[in-house]
């Protein structure tokens, strides 16, 4: 089995010349390959931990929120403040984090991600005003730690240009993909058959968890950059700022497709699915990244991700006009197939091109990116859901995604 050193070397990573792929090993053995790597597996299965929230905690706002008031407009407010305040603030974690190292950033960022999740519980369970679930969602969607970032951060650290980068890249992204398949389904029934609260407090619990076990993993963590300041500002990066178009687009497909499916469930008096049918949506994608992760790709990086785009868009178009849950729940899993290998992409493109001292808050803009997304669709869906029916939300989901692809297209020379 080929190792790869994990002692750090200067440059771009810690990988070794002696690096190289036999060329009769069969593809798939390039993920058992990447955790052959000491402190490998310790650190991706916290990250995975500690990412479940992310999957949890904005559908589980809506559950929360669309329980107290009825109105799906308002849970989609409440859930687009917090996205926001977390597109604010994540990429200053992220440049924080360049600067001082991980472990010194996510102890004290923990604590105040559990005080400020106890608060909006509490407030939800004491039926406090409404904008009390404003403020304590904005505070506790703020403090989330960018796990996905950081861990990723961790592979680029130990890998550097090797070809295996692309495989551990696409292990995470399927990584990602499997907690949206769990944690829509848990979040729901336990805010469904439990307490309205009782997926968020889950979520906190997991993300307490798995931030801590990765502060306390120092061996892989990537050396700090205190002299960041002279590599200038990730967002003036080029490319960057198409990149980040896009991923506002898809934030807010994203966003809408949550809001959607929950509306579309509770119009057919099945409440309950939604979370096994974003799930299944999920299940789509992680099975559309475990296949791009295990090829060897000769196309050019920036045209898969065009391509890959592209077959988001084409996959949610068919959703609007679905008549029934069982047809949904048919569909939407070949509607998610393109969405691991559209991320895998642009995470492969952001650390191609970033300065190794802006690394983690590079990739902290696409969360940001993504949030702003988040912030902006659900609450125009759930405008056109209580107007219409979901079928609007889903119509709308389709545009942002629209927006999303015109915005690779057109920005395309920039991404090369």
């Amino acid at each position: 089995m080929t190792e790869v050193d994990t002692k750090r070397a200067p440059g771009r990573g810690g990988r070794r010349s002696g690096w190289r792929s036999p060329a009769d090993r069969i593809l798939t053995s390039r993920y058992v390959e990447i955790f052959q790597i000491p402190g490998t597996r310790r650190f991706s299965a916290a990250g995975f931990i500690g990412r479940m929230p992310m999957s949890m905690i904005g559908l589980g706002v809506i559950l929360v929120v669309s329980a107290a008031t009825g109105r799906y407009a308002t849970a989609g407010a409440v859930a687009a403040t917090g996205s926001l305040c977390y597109a604010f603030v994540a990429p200053r974690i992220g440049r924080l984090i360049d600067r001082v190292g991980q472990s010194r950033v996510l102890r004290p960022l923990t604590a105040v991600f559990a005080v400020a999740a106890v608060a909006f519980i509490g407030c939800a369970q004491l039926r406090a005003p409404l904008w009390t679930l404003f403020v304590t969602a904005a505070l506790f969607n703020a403090a989330i730690p960018s796990l996905g970032s950081m861990v990723r951060s961790r592979w680029s650290s130990l890998l550097g240009d090797s070809p295996l980068l692309q495989t551990a890249f696409s292990f995470e992204s399927v990584a990602d993909e499997m907690i949206f398949v769990a944690g829509p389904a848990l979040v729901t029934i336990l805010a469904t058959q439990v307490l309205p609260v009782a997926g968020i407090a889950v979520a906190a619990v997991l993300a307490v968890t798995g931030t801590l076990l990765l502060a306390a993993q120092h061996r892989t963590e990537p050396q700090a950059s205190p002299q960041q300041h002279k590599d200038g500002r990730a967002i003036t990066t080029a490319g960057m700022p198409v990149i980040m178009a896009i991923f506002v687009g898809l934030g807010a497909m994203f966003g809408t497709m949550d809001l959607s499916t929950v509306a579309f469930a509770t119009e057919h008096h099945e409440k309950p699915l939604a979370g096994l049918i974003l799930g299944t949506y999920a299940l789509g994608s992680a099975t559309g990244g475990l296949w791009y992760g295990a090829r060897r790709w000769r196309a050019p990086l920036h045209r898969r991700f065009l391509i890959t785009l592209a077959g988001m868009v084409i996959g949610v178009a068919p959703l609007w006009a679905l008549p029934s849950v069982p047809t949904l729940f048919g569909v939407i899993f070949f509607s998610g197939l393109s969405i691991a290998p559209t991320l895998i992409a642009g995470f492969s493109l952001i650390e191609r091109t970033m300065p190794r001292g802006l690394l983690t808050e590079g990739m902290s803009l696409l969360s940001t990116a993504i949030g702003i997304g988040l912030a902006a669709g659900p609450p125009v869906a759930g405008r056109l859901i209580d107007a219409h029916d979901a079928h609007w939300g889903y119509l709308f989901a389709l545009c942002c995604g629209t927006a999303a692809l015109a915005a690779g297209l057109v920005g395309a020379r920039r991404l090369r």
